[in-house]
């Protein structure tokens, strides 16, 4: 349904970008009306562009965040199926494809420059794909867990999640503080998260191959990548910042990694202890995992065509010469528009999956 009725919104609003002979010419249609539209992360008050393609790649972007936003609801679901995961797991795909496609074939073609900081501005929607591909990743990594597969593909994939994480974190490091302190403080406990993942399951790899003294300190590796987690969960829940709240460290998820990595460090430092008497390196052992399987590529995306409503006779009823005067001008102060106000999303029993 959600396709459905954007599909046939955007076709028809192709009318508006589009020339109707296929040529490169611009449509007459194109700057008729003005458009307005509040940013994620700069408040309330509207930016306006009297320019078709500004509110083509608007909503396009609102598309992909209700993807994400469908996938979050659904993630944190109790008693998710296996056919919901998928889901989840396509809609993040799905929504990377969307913010790539605008980044790379739409924004360029906006008359006026995208402020800093704005939605449509590279870094933000750059950060958008990255966490959009990680997030994928952590339905692959819950899904690789519950199937008790290799330890060391699980190291590899969440390693590389931490990696998509850090990504994301240093493309919003040049922002302003004030509105993208929260998004980092978010970014940077996943990217700890995922490490502790990746210690503790190279750890287990290690200890398969009687490696046990640097299997204890891979797993102690884990237990300080845990703990700043842990540290940084609550920071962020402090943090002031546009957006929900997430609540990472309520979910059994994550509460179940911090009994993991215990109970593996004890069993190795057992094992250390009556069977190889191995010394326990001072340094820890480098990550130099490549997952070979299971990793996210966004689906591509293209709008879709110009509806076929749109004639030479359809186009020709259009007067210009009755358009609306220009009111491309700021918004004051007075035309915030009011947010409506979204639940933050609680955890309920443990759905696998960690989208937040």
């Amino acid at each position: 349904m959600m396709k459905n009725a954007t599909d046939l919104y955007f076709s028809l609003l192709q009318g508006f970008i589009l020339s109707l002979d296929d040529s490169s010419q611009e449509c007459k249609l194109r700057y008729i009306q003005n458009f307005k539209w509040t940013d994620t992360l700069q408040g309330h008050v509207p930016n306006a562009q009297q320019d078709a393609v500004f509110e083509l790649v608007s909503m396009g972007f609102n598309v992909a965040l209700w993807y994400t936003k469908y996938a979050s609801r659904l993630a944190g679901k109790e008693d998710i199926t296996e056919d919901e995961a998928k889901d989840v797991h396509r809609s993040l795909k799905i929504a990377a494809g969307i913010f790539k496609h605008l980044k790379e074939s739409h924004i360029p073609k906006l008359i006026t420059p995208v402020e800093k900081g704005r939605d449509l501005e590279a870094r933000l929607i750059d950060s958008y794909i990255i966490q959009c591909q990680a997030e994928a990743q952590e339905v692959t990594i819950a899904r690789a867990i519950e199937l008790k597969h290799n330890p060391g593909l699980i190291a590899a994939l969440a390693y590389e999640t931490a990696n998509f994480y850090q990504k994301a974190d240093q493309t919003l490091s040049s922002l302003d503080p004030t509105y993208a302190g929260k998004w980092r403080k978010y970014l940077n406990l996943k990217t700890c998260f995922y490490m502790a993942y990746a210690y503790c399951y190279h750890g287990q790899t290690l200890l398969a191959s009687d490696k046990c003294g640097e299997a204890i300190r891979s797993l102690q590796e884990s237990e300080k990548f845990f703990a700043k987690a842990e540290a940084l969960c609550k920071e962020y829940g402090e943090t002031k910042g546009p957006g929900t709240t997430a609540k990472p460290s309520g979910h059994l998820f994550f509460r179940k990694l911090g009994s993991l990595i215990k109970n593996t460090l004890e069993k190795c430092q057992r094992e250390n202890g009556f069977i190889y008497f191995q010394k326990v390196p001072a340094e820890a052992p480098q990550l130099e995992l490549k997952a070979n399987y299971g990793l996210v590529e966004p689906v591509p995306f293209e709008f879709p065509a110009l509806n076929a409503h749109w004639t030479p006779e359809t186009l020709a009823a259009f007067d210009l010469t009755k358009r609306p005067k220009d009111d491309t001008a700021k918004p004051k102060p007075d035309e915030e528009v009011k947010p409506l106000k979204e639940p933050d999303i609680k955890p309920q029993k443990d759905s696998g999956c960690q989208i937040s």
